[in-house]
């Protein structure tokens, strides 16, 4: 790609992108265990009267309860869990198993919060969650959530560690988030600054195990349901299969499967594509090259460990977009990729980036380089509300595998229309879980 006319796709890019029980470990609770299961099993309705009972409450400046001893913790809890769906779009039906780690957090007043986090092992995280996350939050006030990020920060990774500490950490943050939204009767994107009441998204269409012709059925039926903004993912385990199979035959595959989807969907359609942090910098270069004529508008996460270096040179000496920072659990990476002009937009991911009391300092941090910020790595109905509340907000990802596994477990889950989601009106996230469907997916141990 020429330098003028990399400096116009980006140019064009930025604007068009600026619009069972927790197995693994007992859960700890303030009241007895059978108490914490009765609890555990309200459903959805249940649910909804308690936060219209603290709206309520709030109305009538009966704060003591909600914002006192009412919101003092007695339980949390992490669900692992494994939906084997089916993915069913356009004419493709495959199975797909979607594995994630559902949270739930639980004041005195009977107000719960739900959180989620995923793209770690179920097990290893309800088992971190329910042994060493809950007793130190049992007890604490659930609005405090900056004092408890930061005692969990210290009890779980103190010198700087992130791995699966940070997704416990994100999924009980979620749910602090929601409990606090409930307790004060607004969605959690009006708490960070109701910037907007829909958000823009783009779908994640083409996983690594649909096959060139699946490929462009399901872009076909994204493209019918409204979606504008397109990606697939590149790579398919390059770097880890690299002994069984060439990085060269990896990319000459990717090169000739974006270039049918591009084909398929036309040139107004932006088609962004996901390395997983599969490549090298010489395969990751080769890529770029060789996907110059299909107009692709960002590259995400193309190089192993998200080399900060690496990818500012890549992005220096092929004029790619990139995007990146999905998966990081500490904000200093993103200082990083900021200060070294390695990215175009910096993805937190509140599911995993420590979740919402993480993500908005992060996103601040962007907003002083202003460089934008966008959603990947999923858990587009979490991250809804980041973007919503900030005026920086960007796009968030509409994935289709994960999204299988959250229409099982979530009741009246808000849906896109026309390439948008709108905030829910309901206090917290907007929606709620059906304990009977996390039950069934529950993973055993």
């Amino acid at each position: 790609m020429a330098s003028s006319e990399a400096s116009a796709t980006k140019v064009r890019n930025r604007r068009d992108f600026l619009g069972t029980a927790a197995l693994g470990g007992m859960a700890l609770t303030a009241a007895t265990a059978s108490t914490a299961q009765d609890r555990t099993a309200q459903d959805g309705a249940t649910q909804g009267r308690l936060a219209q009972g603290a709206t309520r409450a709030q109305a009538r400046g009966d704060s003591s309860a909600l914002l006192g001893a009412g919101l003092k913790i007695v339980r949390v809890q992490a669900f692992p869990l494994t939906y084997p769906g089916v993915f069913a779009h356009g004419g493709v039906r495959k199975p797909n198993q979607e594995p994630g780690t559902y949270f739930e957090v639980e004041t005195a007043n009977g107000l719960i919060g739900h959180g989620i986090t995923a793209i770690s092992d179920p097990r290893a995280v309800a088992n971190l969650t329910n042994q060493l996350v809950a007793p130190a939050v049992v007890g604490e006030n659930a609005m405090d959530h900056e004092a408890i990020w930061s005692k969990l920060y210290w009890r779980l990774t103190p010198r700087g560690q992130t791995g699966l500490a940070t997704h416990a950490i994100s999924g009980v943050d979620i749910a602090l988030w929601d409990l606090k939204g409930k307790a004060l009767g607004v969605p959690i994107a009006s708490l960070l600054g109701g910037a907007r009441k829909e958000v823009p998204l783009y779908v994640t269409f083409g996983p690594s195990f649909l096959n060139r012709d699946e490929l462009v059925d399901v872009a076909k039926a994204m493209i019918a349901q409204g979606f504008t903004h397109l990606k697939m993912v590149v790579g398919q385990a390059a770097l880890e299969k690299r002994d069984s199979r060439p990085l060269g035959v990896v990319i000459e595959e990717d090169a000739v499967r974006v270039r049918a989807v591009r084909e398929a969907v036309g040139p107004d359609v932006s088609l962004y594509i996901d390395g997983n942090c599969n490549f090298d910098f010489p395969s990751a270069e080769r890529l770029v090259r060789l996907l110059e004529p299909y107009r692709i508008s960002f590259f995400e996460e193309p190089l192993m460990q998200n080399d900060v270096r690496l990818m500012a040179d890549l992005r220096r000496r092929t004029g790619v977009t990139l995007a990146a920072g999905q998966n990081e659990g500490m904000a200093f990476r993103f200082r990083d990729m900021l200060v070294h002009e390695a990215v175009d937009y910096v993805q937190p991911n509140v599911m995993i980036t420590g979740g919402f009391t993480q993500t908005v300092k992060i996103a601040g941090m962007a907003s002083a380089f202003n460089v934008a910020i966008a959603n990947g790595g999923a858990g587009a109905l979490q991250n809804m509300h980041l973007h919503a509340g900030l005026w920086n907000g960007g796009f968030c990802e509409w994935h289709l595998p994960f999204m299988g596994l959250c229409r099982h477990i979530y009741r009246d889950m808000p849906q896109p229309k026309n390439g948008k989601i709108a905030i829910p009106e309901a206090p917290g996230l907007g929606f709620e879980p059906n304990r009977d469907a996390i039950r069934d997916v529950t993973m055993k141990s």
